[in-house]
């Protein structure tokens, strides 16, 4: 039986390797940061709970097929399952509000295209590679918490939490992580507009 104090690579190799009580004591360790987070995003108790259940059978999915590359970050990868779960639920469950054409107004007046041009889309994803090479010429532990933050939408409490570090010190590396970037910027004179 797996204790707490064994790391969470070696329960997941354990899991891969058949043991299901690895993967009880995983779920365990982590269910309370994994479904708080979730909570968070939902306020709603069956919904969370849905997506609490999806994002651990993709897990599963994913460790059974063995195509989890372990870094010995199980609880971020985690939580960006979950996040992108979340994301999925609001893109599903888009509420739109439903209008009447009458003859002092016309669905055409309130209706716009906010789709880009190819040209558009083009400029977009060659700035979002631009900040990707910047960001890698940052420090790991900057580099965490920038993604952490800016690509995984978590709070500074829940970085704080996963990194194992003080808030102060996660709110400190993400001012650094910006001033730095900033740094990088001016001096390959880069300009990220669109």
């Amino acid at each position: 039986m797996a204790d707490l104090h064994t790391p969470d690579a070696l329960l997941v190799k354990n899991y891969v390797d058949g043991s299901e009580a690895a993967l009880a004591t995983l779920i365990k360790r982590h269910e309370s940061k994994i479904y708080g987070f979730i909570y968070s995003k939902i306020a709603d108790r069956d919904i969370s709970n849905d997506i609490f259940q999806d994002t651990f059978i993709k897990v599963i999915k994913t460790l059974k097929s063995n195509s989890y590359n372990e870094e010995g970050k199980f609880l971020p990868w985690v939580m960006r399952i979950s996040h992108n779960l979340i994301v999925d639920h609001f893109r599903k469950n888009k509420k739109m509000p439903m209008y009447r054409e009458t003859e002092e107004f016309s669905i055409f007046s309130i209706m716009s295209d906010d789709a880009l041009t190819i040209e558009g889309k083009m400029i977009v994803d060659q700035v979002e590679l631009d900040l990707k090479k910047l960001i890698e010429e940052l420090p790991d532990d900057q580099k965490e918490v920038l993604v952490m933050r800016m690509y995984q939408d978590m709070s500074f409490k829940e970085i704080s939490e996963i990194t194992g570090v003080s808030i102060n010190t996660a709110l400190g590396r993400m001012r650094y992580a910006l001033m730095n970037l900033r740094k990088i910027i001016d001096k390959h004179q880069i300009i990220l507009t669109n």
